[in-house]
């Protein structure tokens, strides 16, 4: 897959322009939109990374497994995974009956910013 790095200008022109219709979107786009790294990182707590870690490695059949797993409560489980998957982190395929199976759908996020402008880059892998 080739990786696509853009200014958060450029992003935020690129998908205004395809919800207007104007454009299509990308090949392989992504459907991940932070609106500052500073959300990003309060989303990307230490907890919320054991999570996704814990995704990565036992790759739960449920929500409710994730939830045991961690020995965390379903419904706060349930609630962060929301979260991840509303900013794109995570997806919630449909499972055995009424189940939600968490995956992990982005694994590595690339920063580079500029300290003295607002030029700040991020790279979805």
């Amino acid at each position: 897959m080739k990786l696509k790095i853009q200014s958060m200008s450029e992003l935020r022109a690129e998908m205004l322009s395809v919800a207007r219709g104007e454009r299509k979107a990308p090949a392989g786009a992504r459907q991940a939109s932070f609106e500052s790294i500073e959300a990003v990182m309060r989303l990307l707590t230490p907890e919320n990374r054991q999570l996704l870690a814990a995704i990565e490695r036992e790759k739960p059949v449920s929500v409710a497994e994730l939830a045991r797993l961690l020995g965390r409560a379903e419904p706060n489980v349930s609630r962060t995974l929301g979260k991840l998957a509303a900013a794109g982190f995570v997806r919630l395929r449909s499972g055995a009956g009424r189940t939600k199976v968490p995956e992990v759908a982005i694994h590595r996020l690339t920063f580079d910013l500029d300290l003295c402008r607002q030029t700040d880059r991020v790279a979805v892998a």
